[in-house]
């Protein structure tokens, strides 16, 4: 009975302890296949980059980008609703406590903003949200393993010299050109 007991208060303790709050992942992952939405996973293989040709500081802020995620809404006549609906619930989602705003620019209903997750020297991820009331909207997660400020420029540098694989983007540019 007691071993009984036991297991429940356990069992209730875990459930207690999941945190089902949404989150900029989970929408991710929610809105991927649905058909409003364009979702794509790059990798640094995308930049087609000869490491022999990089400085030290550019190798360590390569080493640091694990991966970029899309998530782009393509406004029509039909989904203009949804639209405002799914652009406010990215707001909501930024707002959180994790995500630090570094810039924000333009009005509540177009513009753009940067954010991170993280502290100044050790961020895991970067996130960048652009909405057009006539285009649409795009979240942007660059992650990684201690990204820091400086790396980033690092890896605008870098993105100079890349040569871009565009057969990886060709998805984006097709729904863009629509």
């Amino acid at each position: 009975m007691k071993r009984l007991i036991f297991l429940s208060l356990c069992c209730c303790v875990l459930l207690a302890g999941c945190e089902s709050k949404p989150t900029l992942q989970k929408y991710f992952v929610e809105n991927t296949e649905n058909k409003n939405f364009m979702a794509f996973d790059l990798s640094p293989t995308i930049l087609n980059i000869k490491e022999t040709k990089l400085s030290a500081e550019q190798k360590q802020a390569l080493q640091s980008f694990d991966k970029m995620n899309i998530l782009a809404f393509k406004v029509n006549e039909q989904n203009k609703a949804q639209f405002e609906t799914e652009c406010d619930k990215v707001k909501t989602l930024l707002k959180d406590e994790q995500y630090q705003q570094l810039m924000k620019y333009g009005s509540g209903s177009e513009g753009a903003s940067v954010s991170f997750v993280g502290d100044d020297e050790h961020i895991d991820e970067f996130v960048l949200f652009a909405n057009r009331k006539d285009s649409g909207f795009a979240v942007i997660r660059i992650l990684g393993d201690d990204m820091n400020p400086t790396g980033i420029l690092e890896m605008l540098s870098i993105l100079k010299t890349s040569d871009i694989n565009l057969e990886q983007l060709k998805p984006l540019q097709e729904m863009l050109a629509k």
